[in-house]
């Protein structure tokens, strides 16, 4: 529900910006592992063009969604807002989004013209945009735009996996055709200030990908993934794991080609990427347009036995890779150990750009760390995230079945649904802090993890006496976060007058 008394006024017709203002890119990915890249330190050579950007730009290491589901996180990039706060914390939320502005009516109000390319799983509607070309995981939902055809017939026959090279070529691949239609509008609207949310499907399920990328990671090539056994975790992801088998999703003898197949994924869309910034440059706009690459969320890609998403707030779904290029970017910066998050995007594009952040976003500017300028570092020393929807856990052996559900077809190898009532159920909070996890659920359960040590977070410290101190610090600390990240909105109508600090920092005490 959007809250402003105005209606948002949506142009039409393009107007030059008249501060000359830098054109803004959001490149978008869709449940991408922040880790499978050599900057990363993976042993293969997935992303090469991003590693390069990465390293001559700005890029965080400890970047994190604000939930692990598609539409939360989303939801939270374009609000700036947590989903406690936006109220959309399913995917079954979208029409409940609450918030004053967002990152679309604020580009208007600055006279960019806007556009939507590629998936969009908000709760935003063509009118929000001057441009509106949609996508999502069976194709283009346009008849008109050419080569879209034959991957829309292809995806709506494909489940949850596909283990043969994909049929549908290159140039019919969605992040080449979505890139495509993004270089095509830019060049009609180089000369007037544009904001593009660029917005790539994959490397989602099913997992297809063509040659040359389906050979390209062979599966016996992969390092093995880590020991971190299903059973090592709580019931959420045993269900899920019970729930995959059932589907056929996670058997061991097809995991290693769906890996390969996600990794093939990741290097398409790396050759999309540096096919975008090679036509950002022909059409000499590269040097005005800030670029921010992220992801909303991860995927297990085979650790405990398991694809996709659903249970857990596991390192591999919630940190998700995040860089920045552009005017005003210090260059070759390279890492920033700094913990951000998702909601942190739509403040910091508010500051590049000018304008003042809106009431009731809770995100931070990222602006003067991107710009080389002096920061509170302890503004950046954790950060938080959700997951669940509320109520009670669900468990395994209650009356519903996964078909009652809805989350499970046996009628199709891998039709299944791994956001359901059994992972998505109850709630809980983890926060990111420096080498340490601190994950705290509705029932008071408490689960401490050193990242560094543990990155699957199989061994739980919580209860070990010399951490003690180390989790009661984190446990105060996530305190501050869920009181500071309360809902503002609505500001009260008279008298009191709400303060924000510079920056939108919450801890503004350096």
């Amino acid at each position: 529900m959007r809250i402003s008394a105005i209606a948002l006024v949506v142009l039409k017709i393009a107007v030059p910006n008249a501060k000359g203002n830098p054109n803004v890119i959001v490149v978008m990915t869709d449940q991408q592992r922040a880790d499978l890249c050599k900057r990363e330190g993976f042993s293969l050579d997935v992303m090469p063009f991003a590693d390069s950007l990465a390293a001559t730009n700005v890029w965080f290491d400890r970047a994190y969604t604000s939930a692990p589901a598609s539409v939360p996180a989303r939801t939270s990039l374009m609000t700036g807002r947590f989903p406690k706060a936006t109220h959309v914390r399913t995917n079954h939320n979208i029409a409940d989004a609450y918030f004053l502005k967002d990152l679309p009516s604020v580009m208007h109000e600055s006279s960019y013209v806007t556009a939507m390319i590629g998936k969009n799983h908000t709760y935003l509607t063509p009118k929000d945009m001057d441009y509106w070309n949609p996508y999502s995981h069976n194709g283009n939902a346009r008849k008109d735009v050419p080569g879209s055809r034959e991957f829309s017939e292809f995806a709506k026959k494909t489940t949850g996996f596909y283990l043969e090279p994909s049929p549908v070529g290159v140039e019919h691949q969605q992040p080449y055709q979505i890139v495509s239609d993004a270089l095509d509008w830019i060049e009609q609207h180089k000369d007037t200030s544009f904001f593009a949310w660029i917005s790539i499907p994959e490397p989602h399920n099913p997992y297809q990908v063509p040659e040359p990328y389906y050979s390209m990671f062979p599966p016996e090539s992969l390092p093995p993934n880590e020991v971190a056994d299903v059973h090592d975790k709580d019931e959420k992801y045993q269900i899920l794991f019970y729930l995959e088998e059932l589907a056929g999703l996670n058997n061991p003898d097809i995991l290693p080609r769906l890996r390969s197949n996600y990794l093939g994924m990741l290097r398409l869309i790396d050759d999309q990427m540096r096919r975008l910034v090679s036509g950002l440059k022909r059409m000499g706009v590269y040097e005005n347009t800030i670029i921010v690459y992220l992801s909303d969320h991860g995927d297990y890609v085979g650790e405990y036995g398991l694809m996709r998403k659903g249970a857990g707030v596991p390192d591999v779904l919630m940190r998700i890779p995040m860089i920045w290029t552009g005017p005003g970017i210090v260059d070759n910066y390279g890492r920033s150990a700094a913990h951000v998050s998702i909601v942190d995007v739509f403040p910091t594009i508010c500051e590049a750009i000018g304008v003042e952040i809106p009431e009731g976003v809770q995100g931070r500017s990222l602006w003067p760390i991107l710009t080389g300028e002096k920061f509170p570092e302890s503004e950046f020393d954790s950060i938080i995230a959700e997951q669940g929807f509320g109520g009670a856990d669900y468990p395994l052996d209650s009356d519903l079945t996964f078909e009652e559900e809805g989350c499970l077809s046996r009628k199709r190898t891998g039709a299944m649904d791994e956001l359901n009532t059994w992972t998505q159920s109850g709630a809980r909070r983890m926060l990111r802090m420096g080498r340490w996890k601190l994950v705290v659920d509705n029932y008071g359960n408490c689960m401490l993890y050193d990242v560094e040590k543990d990155p699957y977070e199989v061994d739980d410290l919580s209860q070990k006496r010399r951490f003690c101190e180390l989790k009661n610090q984190m446990l105060i600390k996530m305190t501050a976060w869920e009181i500071r990240t309360q809902d503002p909105l609505p500001l009260p109508p008279r008298r009191y007058k709400f303060k924000t600090e510079l920056h939108n920092y919450l801890w503004l005490s350096e």
